[in-house]
């Protein structure tokens, strides 16, 4: 498993590459380990997403 630091840091690296589609692409990603069994993996990128949300702050309306 990652640290909460290597989280953080997979989030704000993935959100400086794809802006807020990074969110939709870890949720893809989660969704595919989980297509593969892989549980754990699946876990991770969940948890990257929502600290990635986190990073955005609140949502505009």
């Amino acid at each position: 498993m990652m640290s909460e630091v290597q989280v953080h840091t997979v989030a704000r690296q993935m959100l400086e590459q794809h802006g807020f589609a990074a969110i939709a692409k870890a949720a893809e990603q989660a969704r595919a380990c989980e297509g593969r069994g892989e549980a754990d993996e699946a876990k991770e990128w969940r948890h990257i997403a929502d600290a990635m949300k986190i990073m955005r702050g609140p949502a505009q309306s």
